[in-house]
């Protein structure tokens, strides 16, 4: 069975997320996004994980549904099963030099993740963010995981993050065998990151032998499904870890355009500074306004790592922008605003969820439904035929479907895009 999955998502007890982030309303947005596997996120705090246990039932192996389900106005809407997961942020000492690194951990069952939280407890605390912060080291973490069920699952969290990441130019490693050591065997999967996509990895060797996974690491429920993963197997636990051990059942990902991200070029945000790799080593890492040092980005610390020019690709992957901020770039108007919602909910009601319109409905049935401009914008970002300007040192950056030259033909076509909006 084919099906979109997002693994890597926070609940409303991690900092800096959404109060709506409730398993109701996750169920409701992964629907009106197409995902079927959505992630908890979340599960070593102690409130979260006592509201999943009194609201979720075992459905498949491995895998839950709401008790009491709530079904949306979206076209093909297909049920929506959790799997129970969570991020763990690890700072320690290794090798001379503070690490910081973020994991994803994957768990088959409650009572794998009541084992694994009774074991964290007594490490650091667990209950001041969905996201606990504990200083141990990450093979030690792999350690007790495993410890916790052989059957849980690990995977290094958006690996090219300046901050808090494996490779990450200001506290990560060089190699994932540093990091890991003697249990390296039992990383399988590496989560690329929304600053980062496929080809930018794999001109890195070292990384051939792992899958690459992506998820949306969502703070808001609009969010989920950003980055996501394609699978083609049966609906359990079990096969959709094996697909990701094996590589067999796992189809390819859904992708941000890493320009988007927001640690895709050098810079300093506050003096607005963004550079490319080879400006950045012309200024010797050091901004060229206020003399501090640059955050190194993703696509540098990609460029020192690699060792061939060629990216050798063995999954497919699909860059896409969400659909908010495509209806956004047509209207005119903010991605935020009532007018973007109220076609957003007309668009899933008729041609289905949200990745599905983006990637699969035919541009005829877009035409029918919204028009030759919107089928214009959909067709441009499928063909990756967008306008880039990368992010720096936690700024987004943009992508735009149109350029300046177009801004008199857009709104000459307005009014025929407000006719079906």
């Amino acid at each position: 069975m084919r099906f979109i999955a997002d693994f890597h998502i926070h609940s409303r007890f991690s900092r800096a997320t959404a109060k709506n982030l409730t398993p109701e309303n996750l169920d409701i947005w992964a629907q009106k996004k197409g995902i079927t596997i959505l992630g908890t996120g979340d599960c070593t705090h102690p409130l979260w994980f006592s509201e999943l246990r009194e609201k979720l039932v075992e459905k498949e192996q491995g895998l839950y549904s709401l008790r009491h389900k709530t079904d949306v106005p979206v076209s093909g809407a297909r049920p929506v099963l959790f799997m129970l997961s969570g991020e763990i942020s690890c700072i320690y000492k290794k090798n001379g030099r503070v690490r910081k690194l973020h994991h994803v951990v994957l768990m088959p069952d409650f009572e794998a993740v009541d084992r694994l939280n009774k074991r964290l407890r007594q490490i650091g605390n667990i209950s001041s963010d969905g996201r606990p912060i504990l200083g141990i080291d990450s093979k030690r973490l792999l350690e007790i995981v495993l410890e916790a069920d052989d059957q849980a699952y690990f995977i290094p969290a958006h690996i090219w993050t300046p901050w808090f990441s494996l490779f990450g130019s200001r506290s990560g490693f060089d190699s994932i065998e540093e990091c890991f050591e003697d249990l390296t065997c039992y990383i399988h999967a590496l989560e690329t990151g929304l600053s980062s996509d496929p080809p930018m990895n794999r001109i890195v060797s070292q990384l051939d032998n792992y899958l690459l996974v992506s998820n949306s690491d969502a703070h808001s429920l609009s969010k989920l499904g950003r980055e996501a993963n394609l699978f083609d197997t049966d609906l359990s636990y079990n096969s959709i870890i094996d697909a990701m051990t094996t590589g067999n059942g796992f189809e390819g990902t859904v992708e941000f355009f890493p320009e988007e991200g927001k640690y895709y070029l050098d810079g300093h945000r506050r003096c607005n500074v963004s550079l490319r790799p080879e400006e950045t080593q012309r200024f010797d890492n050091i901004c060229p306004v206020c003399g501090a040092p640059l955050t190194v980005g993703v696509l540098n610390r990609i460029f020192s790592l690699r060792d061939r020019k060629k990216p050798l690709l063995s999954k497919k992957f699909i860059s896409m922008l969400p659909l908010h901020e495509v209806i956004s770039q047509v209207i005119g108007v903010g991605p935020s605003s009532k007018r973007v919602a109220r076609f957003y909910e007309r668009l899933l009601s008729t041609l289905g969820p949200e990745l599905d319109i983006l990637m699969n409905v035919s541009l005829d049935d877009i035409d029918a439904v919204a028009g030759p401009l919107f089928k214009m914008a959909v067709q441009r970002m499928r063909k990756g035929e967008v306008i880039k300007k990368g992010g720096y040192d936690g700024k987004y950056g943009t992508i735009h479907l149109f350029d300046e030259s177009e801004k008199d033909e857009i709104s000459g076509q307005m009014s025929l895009f407000d006719s079906h909006s």
